[in-house]
């Protein structure tokens, strides 16, 4: 205990610890978004399409900050839509498109690091490093998430409306075009921004998990919002306190406990949990 204390005095583990609650927060907030729209298979998929993005921008413009966000950001897009795009061109569905077009765009990605010797880079883009996060990756964090969750705050009114029925959206006015590819690229920038927290292979599990939890203990839907957020920031939390002792990995661990979180509420739910199904 001593020791865990003595380490929280030092600069890298209160980084630590605001990156933590930043990005549980925020990604806990944004993963409403996922839950409500059904959208968490495809967003795992482009989870992983970030790899090749941040590989063309290293090869092109070197090892910078800024290049490597915006080609992280870009290559996600463009295989979103060119997923769209091949599926409406030929007889295959989004989901076939999406993981040929990923799996491949990640292969290509991962062969170029390894040339550029990014070994270890290439380690804590998978799986995260919240403890080597630079200043820049912080500052990056913080921006994206404020202006997730004030966005969202703003229009939560009409999301929620457009989540529940599009057509019902467009015919009182809402541009249900615009929010659709607004949601993608809040949802893109929100994984570019734990990219270096907890990694392409398990970003999903931050962005869906929170908000999993809340829907199986509310009807309410503008909950899944802010008890999201709440699950995501303080699970995160309590990852960093118990990954220390135990010497385990913080970004493994954050999955972790928010994965034991949802457990509990699918077997404990008041309302939908399992324990209540099989006693009635």
């Amino acid at each position: 205990m001593n020791d865990f204390l003595q380490f929280l005095n030092e600069p890298i583990a209160q980084r630590s610890v605001w990156a933590c609650a930043t990005i549980g927060f925020a990604n806990g907030f944004v993963s409403a978004l996922v839950v409500l729209k059904r959208s968490s298979l495809q967003i795992g998929t482009l989870s992983c399409a970030l790899l090749p993005g941040i590989a063309l921008a290293i090869l092109l413009f070197g090892f910078m900050q800024m290049s490597i966000l915006i080609g992280a950001v870009m290559a996600a897009m463009l295989i979103g839509l060119g997923s769209l795009f091949v599926s409406r061109t030929s007889r295959l569905d989004h989901d076939t498109a999406l993981s040929i077009l990923h799996t491949t765009a990640f292969a290509a990605g991962y062969i170029i690091l390894v040339r550029l010797g990014l070994q270890q880079k290439i380690d804590d883009w998978l799986f995260g490093s919240i403890m080597s996060m630079s200043d820049t990756d912080l500052i990056t964090a913080y921006v994206i998430s404020a202006v997730a969750v004030l966005s969202i705050t703003a229009l939560k009114r009409p999301l929620l409306i457009y989540l529940f029925d599009s057509q019902v959206a467009s015919t009182l006015g809402i541009p249900s075009r615009l929010f659709s590819y607004g949601i993608f690229a809040l949802i893109i920038l929100v994984l570019v921004s734990s990219l270096q927290a907890v990694g392409a292979f398990l970003t999903l599990g931050l962005l869906v998990a929170p908000a999993a939890t809340v829907y199986l203990l509310t009807d309410k839907a503008s909950w899944l919002f802010w008890g999201g957020g709440l699950i995501g920031g303080l699970g995160s939390l309590l990852a960093f306190c118990i990954s220390f002792p135990l010497g385990w990995h913080l970004g493994a661990t954050i999955i972790l406990v928010l994965g034991a979180c949802f457990i509990l509420a699918y077997i404990f739910s008041p309302k939908y949990g399992l324990l209540k199904r099989l006693i009635h």
